[in-house]
């Protein structure tokens, strides 16, 4: 003890007493307060991946799989269907996909990486409605030289068999193509194939 009455040990004790338990206490509490930044399980789980197998998908034939509460289209076609592509691209808005929302790895004129598959986002580019799946050729209520494709009931918007928009329609771009991969059958929406 000094000679004016204070206890300089005992004063440094408390006050280093005092800075620890505050430190403590802060780390405590920043814990939970860190932890509520990180995306919540709902949250990664409704922007992941999601894995389809498409080994059994029939030639013609569509399944529908959901990324991030998106309906996505995935199409096996068949070679008359890609020969058919060359019959509408003087038909379609954006014949080469300049306009459209894709990756930078996907075909631009068939709009996929296999020929065989095409993968699209199933909402019209209009106003977000489904448009319906319609593979057969032959003249329809709404199109009189149909080769096959997608159409929109909401609004009337055509999308040939690889998603292009037709010209004169309401919806302004083709059908957007996710990042996606193949792995053997199994179909990756969500992550591009440079991840692999």
């Amino acid at each position: 003890m000094s000679d004016d009455g204070v206890n300089h040990d005992r004063r440094r004790f408390l006050i280093g007493g005092a800075c620890v338990t505050g430190a403590v206490g802060a780390g405590f509490a920043a814990v939970p307060f860190v932890g509520s930044w990180a995306p919540s399980a709902k949250a990664k789980a409704a922007g992941a991946p999601v894995k389809a197998n498409i080994g059994k998908l029939e030639p013609g034939q569509m399944m529908t799989v959901e990324w991030r509460g998106k309906p996505v289209y995935v199409v096996r076609r068949t070679e008359a269907v890609l020969e058919s592509l060359q019959k509408t691209k003087d038909r379609v808005r954006d014949p080469n996909s300049e306009q459209s929302k894709q990756p930078a790895y996907v075909d631009p004129f068939n709009r996929s990486i296999k020929p065989e598959f095409l993968v699209l986002v199933g909402l019209c580019t209009h106003l977000g409605c489904a448009p319906q799946f319609q593979p057969q050729v032959g003249p329809m209520p709404f199109n009189a030289d149909w080769q096959g494709g997608f159409f929109c009931p909401c609004h009337g918007s055509q999308f040939d068999l690889a998603g292009r928009v037709f010209q004169g329609v309401p919806a302004p771009i083709n059908l957007e193509v996710p990042p996606h991969r193949f792995e053997g059958d199994i179909l990756v929406v969500g992550e591009d194939q440079e991840a692999a």
